[in-house]
């Protein structure tokens, strides 16, 4: 059975497309008030209309660039000044960079990092509080499929996800029987513009999945009884999770970089 979101108010980042504008629409769905955050004023004000109308909730849009140092202050600042308090977090803004490491720029994968890492820890470590306070609380952070394996060619996102995995677990441990119901979850390739700004390649050829699919996945393990510590979307990615264990971590980042190799080939190809 769905939990009750009404009364709640979730924030979202990321939340001007795809896999974040989807939490967006479930949650309203679900009765929950929102706050959206992202950068792009313009696209969560219409998202707002949209989903007032439909589900007659509010909405509170905070237009934020999370990469800047200062941001999870600035959104606490303003929702107090409101007085707005969370009971759920949903950490989904992010971005990656594609190929090789030392061609990359160093003040993007400083943002790279800013957005993927330090955005995450300092805003849970700033509302936790407040979520571990309400009966409804609730922390969702968006890892990746990128996890699970060390990825060549895009070596710092897989890292940034790697840490999203390993300290949402560690939190899920840490609040056990406490009500806060907290998680991981990775999809794999998506259809979002996370492609637009790595690029088109970087899915590797993969069917992608659909924002819908991937929320969804995170709304029903989060509705268990006991719900995980962290949940891979998609059946044929959860078994390539298992193979990559198995396998080893010398065979599976050797598999891996073959396969970035030649997206990276295909790609240079269709260039031409």
């Amino acid at each position: 059975m769905s939990l009750d979101h009404r009364g709640a108010l979730t924030l979202v980042t990321g939340a001007s497309s795809g896999i974040g504008a989807e939490f967006a629409r479930q949650f309203a769905r679900r009765g929950s008030d929102l706050v959206l955050v992202a950068r792009r004023e313009d696209r969560l004000t219409a998202l707002a209309a949209e989903l007032k109308a439909e589900h007659g909730i509010a909405v509170t849009v905070l237009a934020c660039d999370l990469a800047e140092p200062g941001a999870a202050a600035h959104l606490a600042a303003q929702l107090s000044d409101r007085g707005l308090r969370l009971t759920g977090l949903v950490n989904n803004a992010g971005f990656g960079t594609h190929g090789l490491f030392v061609e990359e720029e160093a003040e993007r994968l400083r943002k790279e990092i800013a957005l993927d890492v330090h955005a995450v820890v300092d805003l849970t470590r700033t509302f936790i509080d407040d979520l571990r306070a309400s009966r409804q609380g609730v922390l969702i952070n968006v890892a990746s499929m990128a996890a699970y394996t060390p990825i060549p060619r895009m070596a710092v996102y897989g890292a940034t996800k790697a840490f999203v995995l390993s300290f949402t677990e560690a939190l899920w441990y840490e609040h056990r029987g406490t009500g806060l119901r907290v998680l991981a979850l990775s999809p794999g390739a998506t259809h979002t513009e996370f492609f637009d700004t790595a690029d088109p390649e970087a899915a590797g050829g993969q069917r992608l999945q659909t924002p819908q699919q991937v929320v969804e996945t995170a709304l029903r393990a989060l509705d268990r009884r006991n719900p995980p510590p962290s949940v891979v979307v998609g059946a044929m990615n959860r078994v390539a999770t298992t193979v990559s264990r198995l396998a080893g971590r010398r065979q599976s980042l050797t598999m891996m970089g073959r396969l970035t190799a030649r997206a990276a080939t295909t790609a240079t190809a269709s260039a031409r």
